[in-house]
Order: structure tokens, then C-alpha cells, then sequence
């Protein structure tokens, strides 16, 4: 979904809980008899809109500072709506919406116990810590669609609706239909497909002193392997910037990654600045691959067939957990602290495991301390332990022109990485825990018409685990240091242009550097025309997108288990890539083009890779569009 949080500029009332409430409705905006409020007052000018269908996030809500948000309707990156060029471009995929995924910089997982391992789809997923809560004064829908060049089509869907003032319901849809890239056969041969739905509802009591949110989501998501394009080394008529007739490995495989969780999250007011909560989550995840050795897809594959399956191969995890956390939290002189116990209990089961299933129960312990100085002065630290052996550790000081941030941890390898019994690769281990030093800083500097902010990350990693070149997981014996200085820069030029900028630089050491694949350079950088039309009756963005990172040693993927693995001899060179867009909205309605690749056929090669024998876009355009109903 395309959304900004963008915080409501105007004030808020406060309901004596230490958590912010939104104004109360104007007594003349009181439903009618049918139980419909009039869209439009007497002058015909129409009331509602984004400022009337707000809403906000648990996390806010749970730290005791309520923050309401607007509808987005700004334009800024509107053009750039699947999930990995909304990041940034901060991810390595397989050149095409909705192809297994990993983040191209380092990151602490937010789980510290024990987790499934298949990850490879957790961009596609829309996580239920992340879900929107609303609160409107009328029924309010958003509509995404989204045409991508070569049949690439999403579609999203999100409904709410008071049923009083202070009992919210809705549900949210997204589908996606991408077609291969690379040798589809036919017209709606597909990459991918997904199918994704949430029902979600919140409710407070009159009196203010009891919260509830909840939720269920489904994502079932289905992508029909390519196993890249076969290397002209080994059929010299196989070529690889003839996309559609390129010749790939796999044409009878597939993936399935189908997740669904239950969600509650309440709380109650004891007295002044003293409140219990509890939060409730069941979570499943369900990973299939299969594949036809009949066919040639058997030629991708190692030979050996560890689950006596000659003909088929069929890979099954599924990873389930419940987790129940119960904790004191309040606000007192400006403070913002927190207590909790958290008991999580799950399970890993397999066909093949020796034991059929794998069972894990944790204990969680932690807390939380938040003094906010004033709006422009904070400091806060939380933790948690996991009894025993694992811990996280985390502070965060913000001022007016500096962030500082530190995080130390160590946590568990996932389940996958520990066991895993697959038809063609098997293991079982006992690794250790993976411990990380973190250290982030930022300063801002703003100027008349220039904004930089200039930042360092420093991660110290030992005992990581990774899959190696024969594509086993694996445990490094040394540490990596990762000294990562870059530079995000805002520059408005006269009134109308703007140009956006930011550069990672990231230099690792160790004996466990070569474990990390990263690409020593990052750049992404965006020029273009900003400004109101015709009266400020339309609103355009129109400018070129550029994004850059230095030739590297890229993982490559492998299909069978979902995992990225070292690789040394394919070099993901240098390309950048420069794409053309327009954006402009006419009322609350939002409307994009994008061309991919404009520079296709002007630079020394053909193309450009993602991932090793995994191409990326040639030259399409792309369409899409977002409105808003009020009514």
C-alpha cells in the first residue's frame, strides 16, 4: 500500500490516561436518523476527506503518545510503488515484483528467539505490529491499481468505518498478478501471484480507560520458479538480455509462502500513570517447494535425492507460534515507562524430520524508559532478555541537530538454519548464538533551502551464520566490522526543482568480512520539477530517478529451500539505472507514470543483473493510480 505517516499538524486533547484522543466530532457533524452523516453542509462544500479518516499505530498507542494521521496524498516517490523501489532500492531480488527478496545491508532481526528462516517473501507481507487503526467520522475507502509494463499488475483495497464514535471495523485486499519477465510462454504466465486480505477493528470504552485492537491476516503467495537464465558457458544458444526468449533453468517448479496470524492487543487504566496491557499473537507460516524431475527442470538440481523422492520433489516447513505478553506501562512527569513478560511457545514441523516436529518454548523479560525533554529533546532505552542466553540492549538520544543509537544483542540462528531435512540438501546443527555491536549516528543540518544529513553505522558481527558456496548453512568462526559513513542531501533549486540524493559507503573487515556481500558503493539520487498547475487545480512531479551500486560478488539464490548463498565467481558489475517518471494529483486523486530504464541501449552493456543470472527491467512503462472515496 502506498501511505506516508505525516503527523496531523493541528492539536489534541488528552483523555486523562496519558494517551492522546482525537477532537471530538463537531455536534452539527452527528449522524442523521438513517445512520449516515451528509458528505456535503449546506454550502455544498464537502467535509469529509483525509483530514476527517484518520489513523494511528499500536506502537503509539501502547508508548502513550496517540499520534492521529492524515491520508497521504503527497507525490513524493508516489511513482516508485513496489515494495523494493519503495525501500530504496535497498533490497536484492530476482528482477521482478514479488521474487524472493533479502535486505542488501545488514540488519538486526527484531526477534531475538527463535524464528522460521524462510524469509524470503517477508517484503510481500504486510506485518500486523505494522497495521493501520482508524478512526473516521464517515466510511472511507482506498483504491490502488497498478499497471506495470509486461502485464505486472497489484491491486489494493482498504475499507473503514465507524460503527460508533468509538468502535472502528475494516479490511484490507491486495492481489498481485506479475507476469515472468524472463520466457513466459504465454500471456498470463506468471511469476507470481499473491492474495492477501486483514479484517482488523479497535475499541475504547466512554470512559477511556479500556483499548482494544485486533486483527486476522491471510497472505498466500505463489511464485512459479525460472532458476535464472542458463550461463552461455553451458549452452553457448543461451543468451542473457533476450528476456523474453531467454532460455532459464526451471519451467515445472514452485514456491508457496502462506501466512496467517491472529492479533489482539489491550489494555486498561488502573489509575494515574499506571496501566496493565496484554498482547495475544498465534502465527503460522506454511513453505512449500515442489518441482517435476521428470522434466528438465531435474538438471538444475544436485543430483541426490536425500528424501527417496525420484520423480517429485516436494520440500514442506511449517512454523507456528503463539506468543502472550503481559505488562505494567505508564506516564509520569514526562516519562514513559514500561514492564512486561513475554512467554512464546512453537513449533517447526517437517515430514522428514527425524522427530516430525521441532518444539521451542521461550521466556521473555524486558522494559522500556522513555524521557522526552521536550518536542525536540528525547532519550530512551528498552531491553529485553530471553532466559536464557539471549539479550537485547537498545538507546536512542535525539536532538534538534543530533541522533545517536545503540544496539547490542544476541540472538538465536533461525529453525531452518539449525535443522533442515529437503530432498536435495539436509542438515542439523547446533550453532550458537549470533552476537552484534551497533552503533548509528546522524546530524542534522538544515539550511534556507539545504538539508543534510550526514550519518555513520558501525556493526561488529560474530558468530554469524550464512550459507556457504556449496549451499549449507554454516557458522563463521571470525568476527566482521562494517564501517558504513553516507550522506542523505535535500536541495530545492529556485522555486520549482528539487533534487534528493543519498550515498552509502560501506568498507567491512575481519575474518568474517567475506561472509557479508555487499556492494562497497550505494547511490540513489533524484532530480525533478515540483510545483502546482493550472491555478493549484493540479499538482506534478516530473524528474528521473538514478540509482547506482559498485560492481560485487552478489549471493545467489537458490530456489529449492528460499535462501541467498555465497557464490565467487559471477560479479554483479556496476550499471546505473536511470528511470523517467511522472506524478500529479488532481484533487485527492493520485496518478504515476514511470518509464524503466530510459538509459536501455545507451550504455557499454546490454544490461544490468540483480542477482547472479537474474537480469533486470528492460524499457517499460509503467501506470498507476490511487483516490479516495469519503462516502
Amino acid at each position: 500500500m502506498l501511505f506516508a505517516q505525516r503527523p496531523i499538524p493541528r492539536g489534541q486533547t488528552n483523555n486523562g490516561t496519558g494517551q492522546a484522543e482525537r477532537q471530538g466530532a463537531d455536534p452539527e457533524e452527528e449522524e442523521v436518523s438513517d445512520g449516515r452523516r451528509p458528505l456535503l453542509d449546506d454550502s455544498t462544500r464537502q467535509v469529509y476527506g483525509p483530514k476527517t479518516s484518520l489513523f494511528y499505530f499500536e506502537r503509539d498507542l501502547k508508548r502513550n503518545r496517540l499520534q492521529l494521521y492524515e491520508q497521504d496524498t503527497s507525490l513524493t516517490n508516489f511513482h516508485n510503488y513496489d515494495p523494493v523501489a519503495k525501500g530504496g532500492w535497498k533490497y536484492q531480488d530476482l528482477g521482478n515484483i514479488g521474487s524472493a527478496a533479502k535486505p542488501v545491508f545488514y540488519e538486526i532481526p527484531e526477534v531475538i528467539g527463535l524464528r522460521s528462516g524462510f524469509q524470503a517473501y517477508d517484503l510481500y507481507y504486510h506485518d500486523p505490529a505494522k497495521r493501520r487503526y482508524f478512526d473516521t467520522k464517515s466510511p472511507f475507502t482506498e483504491m490502488s491499481a497498478f499497471f506495470g509494463g509486461g502485464n505486472r499488475n497489484m491491486l489494493d483495497i482498504a475499507f473503514a468505518r465507524n460503527i460508533n464514535p468509538r468502535w472502528n471495523v475494516g479490511f484490507e485486499l491486495h492481489t498481485e498478478r506479475i507476469r515472468k519477465t524472463l520466457n513466459p510462454v504465454q500471456r498470463d504466465d506468471h511469476m507470481a501471484e499473491q492474495n492477501a486480505y486483514t479484517f482488523h477493528t479497535n475499541y475504547r470504552s466512554e470512559n477511556g480507560k479500556y483499548w482494544l485492537l485486533g486483527g486476522f491476516s491471510r497472505m498466500r503467495h505463489v511464485v512459479y520458479e525460472i532458476g535464472g537464465i542458463i550461463p552461455p558457458e553451458v549452452d553457448s544458444t543461451s543468451l542473457y538480455f533476450t528476456y523474453e526468449d531467454a532460455k532459464v533453468w526451471l519451467h515445472n517448479s514452485r514456491a508457496r509462502d502462506l501466512r496467517q496470524d491472529y492479533h489482539i492487543y489491550h489494555e486498561y487504566k488502573l489509575g494515574n500513570g499506571l496501566q496493565i496491557y496484554h498482547t495475544f499473537d498465534n502465527r503460522n507460516q506454511n513453505v512449500v517447494f515442489g518441482s517435476d524431475l521428470t522434466t528438465s527442470d531435474s538438471l538444475f538440481f544436485n543430483q541426490e535425492r536425500l528424501n527417496a523422492q525420484e520423480d517429485t520433489t516436494r520440500n514442506e516447513s511449517d512454523f507456528a507460534e503463539w506468543k502472550n505478553e503481559f505488562g505494567v506501562k505508564g506516564s509520569y512527569k514526562g516519562f514513559y515507562y514500561n514492564a512486561f513478560t513475554r512467554v512464546r511457545n512453537g513449533r517447526m514441523e517437517s515430514p522428514f524430520f527425524p522427530d516430525k516436529r521441532e518444539t521451542f518454548n521461550e521466556v521473555f523479560i524486558g522494559g522500556e524508559l522513555i524521557g522526552k525533554i521536550s518536542d525536540r529533546w528525547s532519550l530512551s532505552a528498552d531491553g529485553e532478555y530471553l532466559i536464557p542466553g539471549a539479550f537485547r540492549i537498545h538507546g536512542l538520544f535525539v536532538s534538534p541537530w543530533l541522533e545517536l543509537e545503540y544496539t547490542k544483542a544476541l540472538y538465536k540462528p533461525t529453525s531452518q538454519q539449525q535443522i533442515y531435512y529437503g530432498n536435495h540438501y539436509r542438515w542439523e546443527n547446533n550453532f550458537d548464538n549470533i552476537g552484534v555491536d551497533q552503533i548509528k549516528g546522524r546530524i542534522k543540518l538544515d539550511f534556507n533551502k539545504i538539508s543534510l544529513r550526514p550519518n555513520l553505522t558501525i556493526n561488529r558481527v560474530n558468530n554469524y551464520v550464512y550459507f556457504n558456496e556449496d549451499r549449507i548453512a554454516t557458522q563463521a568462526s571470525g568476527e566482521a566490522y562494517m564501517l558504513m559513513p553516507g550522506l542523505i542531501a535535500n536541495f530545492q533549486i529556485g522555486k520549482k526543482f528539487r533534487w534528493d540524493s543519498e550515498v552509502i559507503f560501506t568498507e567491512i573487515s575481519g575474518e568474517g568480512a567475506d561472509n557479508f556481500r555487499i556492494p562497497q558503493l550505494y547511490a540513489n539520487t533524484r532530480f525533478y520539477f515540483d510545483s502546482p498547475m493550472f491555478n493549484e487545480n493540479v499538482f506534478v512531479q516530473l524528474g528521473i530517478d538514478v540509482r547506482y551500486k559498485s560492481s560485487y560478488y552478489a549471493e545467489a539464490y537458490n530456489p529449492s529451500f528460499q535462501q541467498y548463498y555465497l557464490q565467487n565467481t559471477f560479479e554483479v558489475y556496476a550499471y546505473p539505472v536511470a528511470d523517467l517518471f511522472l506524478d500529479f494529483r488532481i484533487n485527492r486523486t493520485r496518478v504515476l507514470f514511470k518509464y524503466n530504464h530510459l538509459n536501455a541501449g545507451l550504455m557499454e552493456q546490454e544490461g544490468y543483473f540483480v542477482t547472479p543470472d537474474y537480469t533486470g527491467y528492460r524499457s517499460f512503462l509503467d501506470l498507476g493510480i490511487t483516490w479516495y472515496l469519503f462516502d
